[in-house]
C-alpha cells in the first residue's frame, strides 16, 4: 500500500541533523576519534538531505517498487561517503555512485533481502537508511524479512544498546537500537542479541575508566557482542553518534576475539 506524504516525515530530517551536530561537537572534544566523528557529520547530514526529499513522495515499503524514486537519494548518500569516507571506503563508494541502476538496485535488494553473505554491506545499509527511516515515521511496513531478536519495525540488525534507570519495579531497562531505521526496542537485561544466550556466566562485560558510560555486552557463546552506553548518566548522548568516541573499546574487543554484531555509524 502506498503511503501519502505526512507533515510529520519533515521531522526525520531534522533526526539526522540533530545526529550531525553531536557528532561536530564530539569532534571538537575528542582528538582520538575526530575524523571518524567528521565522517559522521557529513554522512548524517547527506543522509538528512536524502531523508527530507524522500519524505515529499508516496512510498510503498517494498524496496523494488520504490527504488525508482529513491535511487537519486542512494547516489546522494554513495558521494558523500566517496567525499568524506575513510581511505578504505572511498574507492568502493565512488563506484557505487556511478554503477548503472540496475547494478545498484541489485545489491540493493540483496541486502534489503537478507542475504547473510551482504548483512554486513555498511555502503548499502548507509544508503538504505534515510528511506528505512522515513518507512518507520510513517510506520509504513517494509517488505523484509523479521527474524527473531531483530528490529520490531523493519527487521533490521541493532547497532548499540543502551541503559537508563526505570522504575524501581522494573529495575534498569536495557534498549537495542536499529543500524537501518533508527526504531528502539527493550530487551532482556541479560541476553545475547544475537543467539540468545541467557547463561550469565557466558556473557561477560568490560569497560574501560576512559569511558566510564561504556561498555562491551560481549557472548562467549557466539563470540559476538554490541556495545552499550549508559543514559542514566547522562541523558545528552546520542547512542549510535557517541559509541565513536569509544572505538578504542571496539579494537580492544576485535583483538579479544569479538565480533561486533553490527558495525557502528561510521563503519567501524
Amino acid at each position: 500500500m502506498t503511503t501519502a506524504p505526512a507533515a510529520a516525515d519533515q521531522s526525520v530530517g531534522e533526526a539526522f541533523g540533530r545526529r550531525a551536530q553531536r557528532a561536530l561537537l564530539l569532534a571538537a572534544e575528542s582528538a582520538a576519534a575526530r575524523d571518524p566523528l567528521l565522517f559522521a557529520a557529513a554522512l548524517c547530514r547527506a543522509q538528512g538531505e536524502a531523508a527530507a526529499a524522500l519524505a515529499c513522495l508516496p512510498l510503498t515499503g517494498s524496496l523494488e517498487s520504490d527504488f525508482p524514486a529513491i535511487e537519486p537519494r542512494v547516489r546522494d548518500v554513495f558521494r558523500a561517503a566517496a567525499a568524506h569516507g575513510p581511505a578504505p571506503l572511498v574507492e568502493e563508494a565512488r563506484t557505487r555512485a556511478e554503477e548503472d541502476s540496475g547494478l545498484v538496485s541489485t545489491r540493493l535488494l540483496v541486502f534489503w533481502n537478507g542475504d547473510r553473505k551482504a548483512a554486513e554491506d555498511y555502503l548499502s545499509r548507509a544508503a538504505l537508511r534515510p528511506y528505512a527511516e522515513v518507512l518507520r515515521f510513517r510506520r509504513t511496513p517494509p517488505d523484509r524479512i523479521h527474524r527473531q531478536g531483530q528490529c520490531p519495525a523493519c527487521g533490521g540488525p541493532p547497532g548499540i544498546a543502551s541503559r537508563r534507570d526505570g522504575s524501581q519495579l522494573e529495575g534498569a531497562k536495557r534498549r537495542l537500537h536499529c543500524a537501518l531505521c533508527g526504531e528502539e526496542w527493550t530487551v532482556n537485561r541479560i541476553q545475547c542479541p544475537a543467539c540468545f544466550e541467557e547463561d550469565p556466566s557466558k556473557l561477560p562485560s568490560f569497560q574501560a575508566d576512559r569511558h566510564p558510560a561504556v561498555r562491551i555486552e560481549a557472548c562467549d557463546t557466539c563470540r559476538r557482542y554490541v556495545k552499550s552506553i549508559d543514559l542514566s548518566l547522562d541523558a545528552r548522548p546520542i547512542p549510535e553518534v557517541d559509541d565513536l568516541v569509544s572505538i578504542s573499546l571496539d579494537l580492544w574487543a576485535a583483538e579479544e576475539g569479538y565480533t561486533r554484531i553490527e558495525p557502528g555509524l561510521a563503519g567501524l
